[in-house]
């Protein structure tokens, strides 16, 4: 099943790409969503439905195409720039697979089923308070509540959840850009990519040339690198990544390798992995696959290299937890330092509610 999901995401990302038949037969269906989009836009911009502004300036780290671009790692690079700049930040985010409509802390060891795991790598990983809630305002409010210090607000995602106004938006892209530029379900794209936004980011080598909308500002390039694996059982055991990657105990170089990652865009993570000169098999799993099943039972391999993101769900399991075969590949954000520099300069000039 995990893989099937996989596979049927795989297809529909392939079908993004281009504007062959599948896209054109669904693509007057994206005109209805476009429609729809734009007049829910409209009605908060008119002031036909309610927008709150809170007491404290909001920066939202989202995308408009469907799927994984980096936001986790970019929100983690962002708390740590506003805290050396001197703002005590805080991090909502709406939590995969979180069902209470009341607002929830994330401590760093609670359940990621019910939190979710990319606000629990946040929080293990920023050391900053995080609320999950399906309704962002009230996950704010409650946020600044319980942490009357926290002096901005970080949305992970929620670019499209006009009901909370913000200050600043980001919009992240991957090398994969606009794909075929129409919008879903004939195309990636949740709004136009001429929406006008703050600051657009690339998480790629090369930008895309079709990034770039209305009223933004040039593309700032952002890397995400590994350089070590770490053992899911314990962190502190550490290989680093080189061609000849060793078994741990035996001394000798891993003859397989798998790469496994339930993550939005499961090739990123492979191709950082073979620039780093590996030689892997690769495992893609759905976006957020729990784990209930588990996909590397029958797997054979010396060492199975996964993303932090599964990690917060696999070190739950005590099956999983207990297999010496995983290795946990942390990533960090690599962005130009001008990028804080310019949202630390547009908070500066922020007065509060």
């Amino acid at each position: 099943m995990p893989v099937q999901r996989a596979t049927l995401e795989a297809f529909l990302t392939r079908s993004w790409t281009r504007r062959g038949i599948v896209a054109c037969l669904l693509w007057p269906l994206s005109l209805l969503f476009r429609a729809l989009a734009t007049l829910r836009r409209g009605l908060y911009a008119a002031g036909w439905r309610r927008s709150t502004r809170l007491a404290v300036p909001v920066i939202v780290v989202g995308n408009i195409f469907v799927g994984g671009t980096g936001k986790t790692p970019l929100t983690i690079w962002l708390v740590e720039a506003l805290r050396q700049a001197g703002f005590v930040p805080g991090v909502i985010s709406r939590g995969y697979g979180v069902h209470s409509a009341v607002p929830r802390a994330v401590h760093i060891d609670a359940n990621a089923q019910q939190v979710g795991d990319e606000p629990l790598l946040i929080a293990r990983r920023a050391q900053c308070p995080v609320l999950v809630g399906r309704n962002r305002v009230a996950a704010a409010q409650a946020l600044l509540a319980a942490y009357p210090d926290v002096n901005v607000i970080v949305s992970d995602d929620g670019l499209q959840h006009y009901a909370m106004q913000r200050d600043i938006e980001i919009v992240l892209f991957d090398a994969r850009g606009v794909g075929n530029g129409w919008l879903l379900p004939a195309g990636p794209l949740r709004e136009p990519a001429s929406r006008r936004r703050d600051f657009t980011v690339v998480n790629a080598a090369h930008s895309p040339s079709d990034v770039l909308g209305t009223g933004s500002h040039d593309v700032i390039q952002m890397e995400l690198v590994g350089v070590i694996a770490e053992r899911l059982g314990d962190r502190s055991q550490r290989l680093a990544l080189t061609s000849g990657l060793l078994v741990p105990d035996t001394g000798h170089a891993a003859s397989r390798i798998v790469a496994a990652a339930g993550i939005g865009n499961p090739p990123r993570f492979f191709a950082m992995l073979r620039a780093a000169g590996l030689t892997i098999d690769e495992m893609p799993l759905a976006d957020h696959y729990d784990f209930a099943d588990n996909p590397f039972a029958g797997v054979l391999a010396d060492i199975i290299l996964i993303t932090e993101k599964d990690a917060v769900k696999c070190s739950q399991i005590a099956t999983l937890k207990n297999d010496p075969r995983l290795w946990v590949v942390p990533v960090t954000a690599r962005i130009d330092g001008a990028l804080a520099e310019q949202i630390v300069e547009k908070l500066r000039g922020h007065t509060t509610a």
